[in-house]
């Protein structure tokens, strides 16, 4: 589907299909972003509210002028239930751009969770509620509601590019995207970690400690000689 850049809202996007979220949100994102090669992930200042949070949905993506959230209102507005709202607000914690009232509305219009890099407020009542919200800080200070904004288009997001109707992930580490095409892929890859890293903690507790790869990769990093081994 192209986007028609003259168009502020775009209101029909295609998305990751349900069936994959599903798949994907059995797994960490930290396992999605490994076998993603290691690329996708917002900066770490976006983290959830309380580690106990997690989301997975087809995102929505918002982008805003510092300080002002018209757009993400409306972006309320067209999500659907599942959907993600991922928010390109540069970072900045200058003031909050969302707080308890629209975190409700959110959540009463079925919306998975909300992604924002910028700050948040109303914190205790959020973070205490089962409703997912990552954030790049908190401020007490409210935000304005008259600058055009975009929905639905190209943003970044914590340094990450993301696409409408890419797949977002987040739990305690953070958040991760994965672009909407490759996520068949990634889950199965997924699985395959999976099943390796269960397999190798299995084995430490068996007593196979060291991993098997280190005296090579210590080799070729020059930091043992050849023939040597720890």
């Amino acid at each position: 589907m192209s986007i028609d850049t003259n168009q502020p809202i775009i209101r029909d996007i295609e998305r990751v299909s349900p069936q994959l979220v599903e798949a994907a949100a059995r797994f960490q994102a930290a396992i999605l972003a490994d076998v993603a090669g290691r690329r996708g992930t917002l900066h770490g200042r976006v983290k959830p509210l309380s580690p106990k949070m997690k989301v997975a949905g087809p995102a929505i993506t918002v982008e805003v002028r510092q300080g002002d959230n018209l757009a993400i209102h409306a972006a309320l507005a067209v999500a659907k239930p599942g959907d993600v709202i991922v928010v390109d607000g540069k970072g900045d914690v200058s003031c909050a751009l969302l707080g308890e009232i629209m975190a409700t509305q959110a959540k009463v219009s079925g919306i998975a969770g909300i992604v924002i890099d910028a700050a948040v407020r109303d914190a205790h009542e959020l973070a205490n509620g089962d409703y997912p919200v990552f954030s790049a800080g908190l401020n007490p200070c409210g935000p304005t509601k008259s600058v055009a904004g975009l929905v639905n288009h190209p943003i970044s997001a914590g340094g990450a590019a993301v696409n409408p109707g890419d797949l977002i992930v987040g739990d305690a580490d953070g958040v991760v995207v994965i672009p909407r095409a490759d996520v068949a892929r990634i889950v199965e890859l997924a699985q395959k970690k999976l099943d390796m890293e269960t397999a190798r903690i299995a084995a430490i507790h068996k007593g196979d400690v060291r991993p098997g790869w280190l005296d090579k990769e210590l080799r070729a990093a020059g930091m043992l000689a050849e023939g040597e081994a720890l």
